[in-house]
């Protein structure tokens, strides 16, 4: 019986050098790119500034961006440091600021990555308000956002955090914080 492991252990053995040997042997020099990984800049634009316009002729948002970059293997576009700005009607507009982003193709979707800062500016009825979270989704045709990171809300002396937010910019402007709200608030 002792035998028979013995030789069982040793074509084990033999078999396992065997496939390091084949696996070292049958490697292509130069690898072939991995699918994805080439992407193919076609424009760059440096010092974006855009503004998208009502039907009536008002500015409903404005977007600038220190560089912008288009590929066209996806037909995605990249910006570094963007700003947006949703114009309202009857109050101040909502700045959104972040490290870079990625525009899908037909640009209904505005991927912001990592920190985030969404502001509005007080107003009349309005309280100044001041957001902070990472990875916002951003639809702008729709003055929507949303994520699942971590928020920090800071309006006046009053504070939430909370995990995951949507938001609507259009009037009437909401945000609704979705789970683990802890908040600070001081009476007037």
């Amino acid at each position: 019986m002792a035998y028979y492991r013995q030789l069982l252990a040793v074509l084990l053995v033999c078999a396992a050098a065997l496939s390091w040997w084949l696996l070292q042997h049958n490697q292509p020099d130069d690898p072939a790119p991995v699918t994805g990984a080439q992407r193919t800049v076609d424009y760059y634009v440096v010092g974006l500034d855009v503004t998208r316009m009502t039907p009536a002729g008002v500015p409903a948002h404005r977007l600038r961006a220190q560089r912008l970059r288009h590929f066209s293997s996806d037909e995605t576009t990249e910006l570094e440091q963007p700003h947006l700005t949703v114009y309202q009607a009857d109050g101040p507009p909502w700045e959104v600021d972040a490290e870079r982003a990625r525009m899908s193709a037909d640009g209904s979707l505005l991927l912001l990555k990592g920190e985030v800062l969404i502001e509005r500016a007080g107003g009349g009825t309005t309280r100044p308000i001041r957001m902070q979270t990472r990875e916002l989704r951003v639809k702008p045709r729709e003055d929507y956002a949303e994520t699942d990171e971590k928020v920090r809300v800071v309006s006046n002396a009053d504070r939430l955090n909370a995990v995951g937010m949507q938001a609507w910019f259009r009037p009437p402007s909401r945000i609704q914080l979705l789970s683990q709200v802890k908040g600070h608030y001081v009476p007037r």
